[in-house]
C-alpha cells in the first residue's frame, strides 16, 4: 500500500496546448492528494510553456518534439530528482504515484480524483480511465483499438474497454515494471501490458472526462497511421521478449 502521505505526482505531456494547458493544469492542482503538477512541453511552437507555468505548474521543456513516450520519461524523471532532493528514499512506498494526464482535458480534468483512490488505498497497482462518448464524434474506424485490445488480450488475458486511453495513475513500482516505456504512441499499450506481466494489478474506471478528438482531415490520418505503427511495434516486441525468455 502506498502511504497517503506520499502525495500524488501529475505528469501533462503537452504539445501545442497553451488554449487548453492553463485549465487542465488548474483542475489538476486542485485534486485531493496531488501535492506536484510537472508538465512537460515537448517541443511546442506556441506559449504552452509559459501558459503552464503561470498556471502554477513546474515546468520542464524539450527543445524538440519527443514524442509521448519520452515527455512521460521525462516527467517522471523531474519527479525522482524532486524526491531526491526531499530526502525520500528510491525504494520507499514514500514515493509518489505517478498520475499521467493529457493537457487537452481543461475543465474536466477535475474528475481525475476516481483514478487515484484506488491506487493510494493499494488495491491496484495501476488505474487506467475509461472515458463517455464524445462531445464530438471521432474520425476512426477503430483500427487502432482492435489491434491494441487484441494485442492486451493475447499476452495478458486482460479484455481492455479502451486500450489507448492516455490518463493513467500508477505506483511507481508499476512505472519501474514497465521501463523503459514502449516508443512514441504504443506507450499506453506497452505499460498495460508490462504491469500485467509483472504481476501486478490493473483497473479500468469510468472516468468523466472530455478531449480533443482526431478528425477525419489528412493530418488525422497520418496520427492514426503513426499510433497503428507504434502499437503494433511495442506488441511485437513484446510478443518477442515473452518468446526468448
Amino acid at each position: 500500500m502506498t502511504s497517503p502521505s506520499a502525495g500524488v505526482a501529475a505528469v501533462i505531456p503537452a504539445k501545442d496546448e497553451a488554449d487548453r494547458v492553463a485549465a487542465t493544469v488548474r483542475a489538476v492542482r486542485a485534486l485531493p492528494g496531488v501535492d506536484l503538477v510537472v508538465v512537460v512541453d515537448d517541443g511546442s511552437s506556441d506559449a504552452t510553456a509559459e501558459v503552464a507555468r503561470e498556471a502554477g505548474a513546474e515546468v520542464v521543456r524539450h527543445a524538440r518534439n519527443r514524442g509521448k513516450a519520452a515527455a512521460m520519461t521525462t516527467g517522471a524523471g523531474w519527479v525522482a530528482r524532486h524526491e531526491a532532493v526531499e530526502g525520500r528514499v528510491g525504494g520507499s512506498d514514500e514515493r509518489r504515484p505517478l498520475l499521467f494526464v493529457d493537457a487537452d482535458l481543461e475543465d474536466s480534468a477535475a474528475n481525475l480524483g476516481v483514478l487515484v483512490t484506488p491506487v493510494l488505498e493499494g488495491a491496484v497497482d495501476m488505474t487506467i480511465a475509461t472515458l463517455p462518448p464524445q462531445r464530438t464524434p471521432g474520425g476512426g474506424r477503430g483500427f487502432v483499438v482492435r489491434l491494441a485490445r487484441g494485442g492486451i488480450e493475447e499476452l495478458t488475458g486482460f479484455v481492455a474497454a479502451q486500450p489507448l486511453s492516455g490518463m493513467r495513475c500508477l505506483t511507481r513500482a508499476a512505472f519501474d515494471a514497465a521501463s523503459p516505456l514502449a516508443r512514441g504512441w504504443g506507450v499506453e499499450v506497452g505499460l498495460t501490458v508490462d504491469v500485467l506481466l509483472a504481476g501486478m494489478q490493473v483497473r479500468e474506471v469510468p472516468c468523466e472526462l472530455h478531449h480533443r478528438v482526431t478528425g477525419t482531415d489528412l493530418r488525422s490520418q497520418l496520427h492514426r497511421a503513426a499510433q497503428y505503427r507504434d502499437v503494433g511495434l511495442a506488441l511485437a516486441r513484446r510478443r518477442a521478449r515473452r518468446r526468448f525468455r
